[in-house]
């Protein structure tokens, strides 16, 4: 047990450094830390600032934004963080006018490390992962309003393989994500939007006395189409956004995220994005850069933050996001 908890505490500062990006001002008292790593490569490219918008990859941020997909779709997201190798998969289902059904699931693979003896001789292997559930449910509540919730399934797991004295450590919870979006004016093309992300009971890894809340957020959004008054009848668009996320509990460090999207077509679409974090207890500061594609029944978007949050200080590789629609 005790190269399991040492291990246990060294990977968690791994995905707190991950996460926040070494701000020294921020509270080290949250768990599950992993669930603040970004999914999907729109919300790399634009700056995480997706509370107001609608896309496909809304259940891993709002998922409010899947109340009005036009069609059913699978996707597949795969990334690489600080913390680890991220690999996400989500089945979007828009079957009637009521609203939209999703099931995601991602996993994060921290690494694995060979536990050995008092003499350096290999006696098995310990591997720590994460697992996220997640169960989608979005729909359009008036004209311009739309409403979803995330109900999430959270599992911490070390695993030993091999001549191992303990088996390891699993640490499970659940939580929910509530969102808003609207477009609150008809004739203005302005969209807001607000949610409360991963609210819910503590995560227990050793024992009730040491169990961490989870890093429940707030956030708040508003973007606006710059292009809709001078080209209201042409077939791009140009979304600008600002955001603030701020901690449920001890509020009063925000981070602020900004991106902008240029899309150009309607039935085949192509994307350029970019955005800029400015990070105060979640990630550090950084921008990020990104284009998409949508062809027919296929999809396909790539990432890259230029932030250096790594100990060497080397960027993120690329994000990518494969999509098919059926």
């Amino acid at each position: 047990m005790v190269p399991l908890l040492v291990l246990l505490l060294v990977l968690q500062g791994t995905v707190e450094a991950a996460a926040q990006g070494g701000e020294s001002g921020a509270p080290a008292n949250e768990g599950a830390l992993f669930l603040l790593l970004p999914v999907g490569a729109q919300g790399v490219a634009t700056g995480r600032a997706m509370t107001a918008t609608p896309t496909q990859e809304a259940a891993f941020w709002n998922p409010a934004g899947l109340a009005r997909i036009d069609r059913s779709r699978f996707l597949m997201y795969r990334g690489e963080t600080l913390a680890g190798e991220a690999t996400a998969v989500s089945l979007l289902l828009n079957p009637t006018s009521l609203g939209a059904f999703g099931l995601s699931y991602q996993l994060l693979d921290v690494g694995t490390q060979d536990l050995t003896d008092s003499e350096g001789m290999t006696l098995g292997s310990i591997s720590v992962r994460s697992h996220l559930g997640i169960l989608s449910f979005a729909a359009p509540i008036r004209t311009r309003l739309n409403a979803g919730v995330n109900f999430k399934l959270v599992q911490f797991r070390v695993s030993c393989r091999g001549q191992c004295v303990d088996p390891g450590i699993v640490a499970s919870t659940y939580a929910v994500d509530l969102g808003l979006q609207a477009m609150p004016v008809q004739r203005i093309p302005l969209r807001v939007g607000a949610m409360v992300a991963h609210l819910g009971p503590k995560l227990q890894v050793v024992n009730a006395e040491q169990a961490d809340p989870l890093p429940t957020r707030l956030r708040l959004s508003a973007a606006y189409d710059v292009l809709r008054h001078f080209f209201p009848d042409e077939d791009f668009e140009l979304w600008t956004t600002m955001e603030l996320e701020d901690r449920w509990r001890e509020p009063g460090s925000p981070s602020a995220y900004f991106g902008t999207e240029f899309s150009s077509g309607t039935r085949d679409v192509v994307f350029v994005r970019a955005g800029y974090v400015l990070g105060r207890i979640d990630q550090p500061d950084g921008a990020a850069v990104g284009i998409g594609l949508r062809y027919e029944r296929l999809e396909i978007a790539v990432a890259k933050s230029l932030a250096r949050p790594g100990l060497s200080g080397e960027g993120e590789p690329v994000h990518v996001t494969l999509g098919v629609l059926f």
